[in-house]
C-alpha cells in the first residue's frame, strides 16, 4: 500500500520530457507513468475543485507527441486504425485505437489535424513504439512520421471546445459522447461524464512556462481523480495485453463499426455482433476509513476468489476514495469486493 497523499520522485527521467514546471512553488513530482510532471502543487483536493470550475491547467508534458505529414496521411491512418478519419477537417479531433491482429488494444491515439499535419498525443513513453510501428506501415504511401516529443509538450485544460484559428492547436476529448457509427457498452443517458469538458493543447516545449504564466496549476492527481469518476479508460491503466475495447466501453469514442478493414476489426465485429466481452469495467467506491489506498494493480477479491484487478485509484474531493477495476463478466453486480483489505462497492460501467 501507499499513502494516498504521498509520492516518490522517479530519477532518470529524460531531460527532454522532465517538465520545467516542476520548479513551480509546491510542485511534487509524480511517479510511475506520471513521473516527470507534478502530481500536485501542495493541495490536490483544491486543485480538483479548480479544474471542475474551469480555472486550472494540468501539465501533461510527459505525454508523447507524434506527427504524420503528407497528402495521404488521413486516408492512411484511416486504413490502419479503428476510427473514421477520411474527410477530417482542420482542427477537428478524433480518438482512435491501434489493435493487435487478435483485436487487443495496443495504442490509443488522441488525434487532431491542422490541415497539413496530423498531430497525435499518446501515453508517456509510448511515442517511440507508436512512431516506429507507423513508420513500418508506410509502404509506398506519401506520408512521413516523426516523434516530436522532445520539441512539443501537452497541457490539459477543462475546455470542451475545438481550437480555433489563431489559437494553439488542441485535441478535444469526445468522452463520453458516441462518435459516429458506434455502440455504447455503458449507459448513454445519465452517464456521470455527460457534459465533461477536456482537451489537450499542443505547446512548443520551450514555451511551456510562458503558456501557463498566469494560470492556476493542477497536478495529475487532480486530473486522474476526475478521469476515474468520469469512467474514462486510460491506456496502460485500464488495459493490459489482452484488453479488448468492449471491456472498457471504448467503442463509444474510438471505434467506427462500419468503416472497412483494419487490423483487429474481426474481434471488434465478432464480440459486438455475437458475443460478450470476458471482462467488464466497474467503478468502485472504496472504504475511506483508513489512511491508505490499495495499490493500482492489486487483486480484486470476492470472498476468497480473485475476480479482477484494480486498474486506477484516486481520492476525489467529493466522492472520497474511488477506483476503476476490470472484473470477470459474471461477477455479481451486488457483490461487495475487497482489495488489499479495503472493501469496495461496485457501480456497473460495462453491463454484464
Amino acid at each position: 500500500m501507499r499513502d494516498a497523499l504521498g509520492t516518490t520522485a522517479t530519477p532518470g527521467m529524460p531531460a527532454a520530457t522532465r517538465s520545467v514546471l516542476l520548479g513551480e512553488p509546491g510542485a511534487v513530482e509524480g511517479d510511475g507513468p506520471d513521473a516527470g510532471v507534478a502530481a500536485h502543487y501542495g493541495d490536490p483536493l483544491r486543485e480538483q475543485r479548480l479544474l471542475t470550475e474551469g480555472l486550472a491547467v494540468v501539465d501533461l508534458s510527459h505525454r508523447g507527441v507524434v506527427t504524420v505529414t503528407g497528402p495521404d496521411r488521413l486516408s492512411w491512418l484511416h486504413s490502419i486504425t479503428s476510427q473514421q478519419l477520411i474527410g477530417l477537417g482542420p482542427r477537428q479531433s478524433r480518438e482512435a485505437l491501434v489493435l493487435t491482429p487478435k483485436g487487443h488494444v495496443e495504442h490509443n491515439l488522441h488525434l487532431v489535424d491542422d490541415g497539413e499535419t496530423t498531430w497525435v498525443t499518446t501515453e508517456p513513453g509510448r511515442a517511440p513504439a507508436l512512431a516506429g510501428w507507423l513508420d513500418s506501415m508506410r509502404f509506398m504511401l506519401r506520408v512521413e512520421v516523426a516523434d516530436v516529443t522532445s520539441s512539443w509538450a501537452v497541457l490539459g485544460e477543462p475546455s470542451g471546445a475545438e481550437s480555433q484559428p489563431g489559437e494553439l492547436l488542441a485535441w478535444r476529448d469526445p468522452w463520453p459522447d458516441l462518435v459516429g457509427d458506434t455502440a455504447a457498452y455503458g449507459p448513454v443517458e445519465g452517464h456521470p461524464a455527460a457534459g465533461r469538458a477536456w482537451r489537450e493543447v499542443l505547446v512548443e516545449r520551450p514555451a511551456l512556462a510562458q503558456a501557463v504564466a498566469d494560470r492556476a496549476l493542477a497536478g495529475t492527481w487532480a486530473s486522474e481523480a476526475l478521469r476515474v469518476t468520469a469512467w474514462r479508460p486510460r491506456l496502460g491503466f485500464e488495459t493490459d495485453h489482452r484488453t479488448i475495447a468492449h471491456e472498457v466501453d471504448w467503442l463509444r469514442t474510438a471505434v467506427h463499426l462500419h468503416k472497412g478493414c483494419y487490423r483487429g476489426q474481426e474481434t471488434i465485429a465478432r464480440v459486438h455482433n455475437l458475443g460478450r466481452p470476458p471482462r467488464r469495467l466497474v467503478f468502485l467506491h472504496l472504504d475511506g476509513s483508513g489512511h491508505t489506498l490499495p495499490e493500482r494493480g492489486a487483486p480484486v477479491m470476492a470472498g476468497d476468489r480473485q475476480v479482477g484487478q484494480l486498474t486506477s485509484v484516486a481520492r476525489h474531493f467529493e466522492d472520497g476514495p474511488v477506483g476503476l477495476a476490470l472484473v470477470k463478466r459474471n461477477t455479481p453486480v451486488d457483490d461487495v469486493l475487497e482489495i488489499e483489505g479495503v472493501s469496495a462497492s461496485q457501480v456497473v460501467v460495462v453491463a454484464p
